[in-house]
């Protein structure tokens, strides 16, 4: 299981227990994420790099035969980790993710990609007050801006939920999420979709409006064979809110293999 930026296993609180019932699940931390310290080489940040740990993971378990799962950065991670190693993955899950340039398709326009080289300049000449600032937001005003921009729906979801998102968020160091968000920014892999030779099941909410949903009905157009599970109302934590759902695709999906 591979989570998105600035995660620490958030997502899949309910979807680790309800791929348990069916079969083993592992779960890592990026670099500078959770239980994984910093970096030492701050240039093995971007995309390749996770999926080279998610491979190293893959054998340390003993090299089983896996399903890769991948929420928002993870769909990229997974894409990559099957680049470097297709032997022994049986499936790909694909949630709420894109197989590339997310900073130019967030919120359905590019201006993110054009502000984070100066946002990522001013970390780097300022690093101490910028550090300052992000480890004081308070996870409440969090919340509500979170609820305020619809990216959270309060009806749908509970606030211990998505919660720990916040408090995680704050503890991850600010330059390595610039730089890993930038790098994640500039990678695709959009070359590898039509040759990936196993079974491929994608999630979209129809409401995501940090992987628009156009981009992962691409994607799955792309990909030989692919299911396209497009979730009504669903945002880009559809994990947690349409739980029911998507234990039901995924009993599907697995099912079928």
């Amino acid at each position: 299981m591979c989570d998105g930026l600035v995660c620490d296993g958030y997502i899949y609180r309910y979807l680790w227990d309800d791929l348990a019932e069916h079969l083993p699940v592992a779960h890592f931390h990026y670099r500078g994420h959770g239980r994984s310290g910093l970096p030492v080489d701050h240039g093995q940040l971007d995309v390749p790099a996770h999926a080279a740990d998610m491979n190293a993971v893959r054998e340390h378990l003993g090299d089983p035969e896996v399903i890769l799962v991948g929420h928002s950065l993870g769909t990229q991670v997974c894409l990559e980790a099957y680049r470097a190693r297709p032997d022994r993955v049986r499936a790909l899950v694909l949630l709420c993710g894109s197989f590339g340039r997310i900073t130019h398709t967030f919120k359905g326009s590019d201006v993110l990609s054009t502000v984070l080289p100066n946002v990522q300049d001013f970390a780097e000449r300022h690093p101490r007050l910028l550090k300052a600032l992000w480890a004081r937001v308070p996870v409440g005003i969090a919340l509500k801006v979170g609820v305020m921009t619809g990216d959270i729906d309060p009806a749908k979801v509970r606030v211990e939920d998505v919660e720990p998102y916040f408090r995680h968020a704050l503890h991850v160091d600010f330059q390595l999420f610039v730089r890993m968000l930038r790098a994640a920014g500039e990678h695709s892999a959009e070359d590898l979709l039509p040759r990936i030779a196993v079974p491929t099941l994608v999630v979209a909410g129809t409401k995501d409006t940090f992987t628009p949903p156009e981009v992962s009905v691409a994607m799955a157009e792309s990909i030989p064979g692919a299911k396209l599970a497009l979730v009504q109302g669903g945002s880009h934590v559809l994990p947690l809110e349409e739980r029911g759902r998507l234990r039901e695709v995924l009993r599907d999906f697995l099912g079928s293999l």
